[in-house]
């Protein structure tokens, strides 16, 4: 574990009047998460922001009553991630829900397509004879251009369902609904792919109902909140307030048992107790199982599990599922090696990297390249870009992950402009973007990126840092604080899990399961003996019994043999003196 320090959030004033009924710990993390008020904790379904303050969606919701009033057929485009497979599962279920009938959809593939609608795909769809007559993309479709030109010729009518951040130029749709468009009110412009569906979803139910065209009995459109939590978790967006309700609403649904089938079996075949989960149960353990389909082979059996109406289908696409991750993992650890070497040819020791890394195997497989630059990333603390040969052995197609205080798709949008052309596309988030460029410009590319990357950043943001909330008291560290803690969510991006430091002395130490670094310790302060646990530490660490460790962790409960204790999950720790 190398890491150069260790900050603590500020902890901002807590005179104020809110959160006089919360515990104390609570109120000072919320605090220092920027909660000034107490409707920032309320996270029911009334303190949604509107749908109708989302631009087009006006448009969008009677283009869609008009379809199912006539019955007309209607393709969803989705996308081969976790927020591309909610957003359809959403968008298929939804419509069906509100009267629509003539639905299909299609998710392009990774290898073949490519990201988004292109023409290639209407053209296929013209071939097999599948035009519909609507088209709507789902987390995707605010940079195709070409593509919407492409089913607009074909007679197609397009809407238009993003969030990603949208380029100079806005695609000639029928309507476009992406809180990120130009001149769009909406406040919350964190929502997923999924999100904005499911608005869409909402407003055209409140159309309907003001027509008095709804379905009766009157659809429950909440049923779906525990696919729209799973996609937004997933897609790593920040968690505002408004994506807070969706996930904790969706999380409510899949404690009680009402979740789809699907997300059940993908708990299950995880060994994860539906009633007992939280959002990092999504983020890290139900999302990588359905990433795995896009990343290596197909995501309709990725949807297909989310769709499943029974338990007993739905089980055996969440084992294909699990299948597929164990199969990620092999590939990945072994373009983790391969990059490893690569990062060493280069001869250099951390500080001597480029300040933008970007690397290339033609090994590497295409699908798994975005987590392959993630731990990287997490490696050197700097701005990472994997790429892959595409399929037409020309090009190489990169997946970027970026650090604190780098916002990526600029970085590319500032490479674009001082060389035009160069990518052949690109876009992306803050902290998350792709790009395509020939083989022969990676060199130049490389360089443009690095300069890109040291026009923005300083020197001391390349400084790994690992951000804590300070200590807990020896009366705080207690079962108690775990539960407390894993009810307060839900955490995620922007809104980070609790996590602490404290100085500990080591009572014993041993490495279990050849990786991991198992601990028992007792604070300096005084105190009981308290478990930990250090995942993936390898089996040669420094003998922390001598020294006593500076320890980063979070509480947690840990079970074993029918009894529960309080055991610390160990994200750092390093010698005393």
């Amino acid at each position: 574990m190398t890491l150069k320090k260790i900050l603590r959030r500020p902890q901002p004033d807590n005179t104020s009047a809110w959160g006089q009924q919360l515990p104390p710990l609570l109120r000072r993390l919320y605090a220092a998460r920027g909660v000034t008020s107490d409707e920032q904790l309320s996270y029911t379904l009334k303190s949604l922001a509107s749908p109708m303050q989302l631009r087009g969606i006006g448009r969008a919701v009677a283009l869609l009553a008009e379809a199912i009033d006539r019955q007309q057929r209607v393709l969803i485009l989705g996308d081969f991630d976790a927020d591309g497979a909610t957003s359809t599962a959403v968008a298929m279920l939804g419509l069906s829900m509100l009267g629509l009938q003539g639905l299909d959809f299609r998710v392009p593939s990774r290898f073949a397509d490519g990201y988004g609608l292109t023409p290639g795909i209407i053209e296929r769809l013209a071939d097999e004879g599948e035009l519909p007559d609507l088209l709507v993309t789902v987390d995707n479709g605010i940079s195709a251009i070409d593509g919407v030109k492409a089913a607009r010729e074909r007679g197609m009518k397009v809407i238009v369902t993003d969030h990603h951040l949208a380029g100079e130029t806005l695609p000639d749709a029928d309507a476009i609904v992406n809180p990120n468009q130009p001149g769009c009110p909406f406040l919350s412009k964190n929502a997923a792919g999924v999100g904005v569906m499911f608005y869409v979803l909402t407003g055209l139910r409140k159309h309907l109902r003001e027509t008095g065209r709804l379905p009766q009995p009157e659809p429950n459109l909440g049923v779906l909140l525990d696919l729209v939590a799973l996609g937004t978790v997933a897609d790593v967006v920040p968690l505002d307030h408004n994506n807070r309700i969706f996930v904790e609403q969706g999380l409510r649904r899949i404690r009680k048992g009402e979740a789809r089938p699907g997300i059940l079996a993908l708990l299950e075949v995880a060994g994860r107790d539906h009633a007992a989960i939280s959002s990092t149960d999504l983020g890290f353990v139900v999302g990588p199982r359905l990433n795995a389909a896009g990343r290596l082979d197909d995501m309709s059996v990725g949807i297909a599990c989310l769709m499943a109406d029974s338990e007993d289908e739905a089980r055996r696409l969440a084992q294909e599922l699990d299948s597929f991750n164990r199969e990620r993992r092999t590939i990945e650890k072994g373009m983790k090696a391969q990059a490893q070497d690569l990062l060493a040819s280069m001869s250099l020791d951390l500080e001597g990297l480029p300040w933008g890394l970007a690397l290339f195997d033609p090994e590497w497989h295409q699908g798994v390249i975005g987590i392959l630059a993630a731990r990287i990333r997490e490696q050197t603390h700097r701005p990472t870009i994997a790429f892959a040969n595409d399929e037409n052995g020309q090009d190489i197609k990169g997946s970027a992950r970026s650090i604190p205080g780098l916002h990526i798709r600029d970085v590319l949008a500032a490479v674009d402009a001082r060389h035009p052309g160069m990518m052949k596309k690109y876009g992306g988030h803050a902290m998350a973007a792709g790009m395509t460029l020939a083989r022969e410009d990676l060199d130049g590319f490389s360089e443009a990126f690095d300069k890109a990357v040291r026009d923005t950043l300083r020197a001391e943001d390349l400084e790994a840092a690992i951000t804590t909330d300070g200590p807990l008291s020896v009366d705080e560290l207690s079962l108690d604080t775990a539960a407390l803690l894993k009810r307060a969510g839900p955490w995620g991006q922007h809104f980070p899990e609790p996590v602490f430091d404290g100085e500990f002395r080591v009572v014993s130490q041993r490495i279990v399961g050849d990786n991991h670094l198992k601990l028992v310790l007792q604070p300096l302060e005084g105190g009981g003996i308290i478990d930990g646990i250090a995942f993936n530490t390898g089996p040669e660490v420094p003998d922390y019994t001598r020294t006593g460790a500076r320890v980063v962790y979070k509480p947690d409960a840990n079970t074993f043999r029918g009894r529960t204790n309080l055991q610390l999950l160990v994200d750092y720790l390093e010698p005393l003196n």
